[in-house]
């Protein structure tokens, strides 16, 4: 007797920039379907930098199980190549379990490789190149490291920020490694997704959202998180403490930069990332539903989602 091919496991994953939402949309999603949070944040994979990464709070997280939050210090490192098993494992475990997996978060390159089936290609770092990198981008800026992926592997510099310097040195690793074109190999993910994005209904409604967060997170204790770290030893050069607002706090706190102005940068930054996260997110996408957010966003995607798992999602 022939054995019925597995059915792949539904996926829902919900897209869009910083401050728009999605986590919120994500919680009431889960609540209503039985969903469980599986994180696509770089930044909040660390512990001890909940305030700083807007990662859920301890209610939110008795009221839906949330996976791939804090499970790392901020001196260890975290990439791609670390995150897809992990969430790959996650993933199966929830389907296993009957739940629906409900992935959510704005690492554009976690969700792409994610949803796309993509595998990273495992390489180790290469101590050499990246400290003859890293002089290069602190004497002439990013700029010329970023010309010298292009010119090697144009494909490999499409696909990542090039304005992000960690990633311009893993790129150029990779391609020293395994030559041009090697970017791991892809197959079909073993899912059925659907892809939820939400956006607002112009970029300065999203800068406001963003300005009001920033300043939520800095009256709900940032700067004490931050001085929190730097007490137990974590380098502020650190690449989870460079981040955008930690390296800005940590400035503050050396007396380099008032507070007003550490505030301003920040908001500047997430402003710059919010536009980053766009080009990862596109409106033409046609894989993703998009809403714009709002009072009855959660009711319009409740009904996409119903007509997704009826059909089979």
């Amino acid at each position: 007797m022939t054995t019925p091919p597995a059915q792949p496991t539904p996926l829902l994953v919900i897209v869009g920039p910083t401050a728009v939402g999605k986590s919120a949309l994500a919680m009431h999603l889960a609540v209503r379907y039985g969903g469980e949070i599986v994180n696509a944040d770089s930044r909040q994979v660390y512990r001890g930098m909940e305030v700083g990464t807007a990662a859920p709070s301890q209610a939110e997280r008795a009221a839906v199980p949330h996976h791939l939050y804090g499970i790392i210090a901020p001196d260890e490192g975290f990439s791609l190549a670390t995150y897809l098993p992990l969430a790959t494992e996650t993933i199966a475990d929830i389907g296993g379990r009957g739940g629906l997996p409900v992935v959510v978060g704005g690492t554009g390159q976690y969700v792409n490789a994610l949803v796309g089936g993509w595998q990273a290609p495992r390489v180790a770092p290469n101590a050499d190149l990246r400290e003859r990198l890293e002089a290069i981008i602190a004497q002439d800026g990013v700029e010329t490291a970023a010309q010298e992926l292009l010119e090697a592997d144009p494909e490999a510099a499409a696909r990542i920020d090039l304005r992000n310097p960690r990633r311009v040195v893993r790129a150029l690793e990779v391609v020293a490694a395994l030559g041009p074109g090697a970017h791991g190999e892809q197959s079909a993910p073993p899912y059925r997704t659907l892809l939820l994005g939400l956006t607002t209904a112009d970029r300065e409604e999203l800068y406001e959202r963003i300005d009001d967060r920033v300043d939520a997170m800095l009256a709900g204790g940032w700067l004490d998180e931050v001085r929190g770290l730097l007490d137990a030893g974590y380098s502020a050069e650190l690449p989870a403490l460079s981040s955008m607002g930690y390296r800005e706090l940590a400035q503050h706190l050396r007396s380099e930069m008032p507070l007003e102005e550490a505030a301003r940068r920040i908001k500047a930054a997430h402003h710059r990332l919010a536009r980053q996260q766009y080009t990862w997110f596109k409106p033409t996408d046609a894989r993703i539903r998009w809403s714009v957010a709002g009072e009855d966003v959660e009711a319009r995607a409740e009904g996409a989602v119903g007509q997704w798992l009826e059909a089979g999602g």
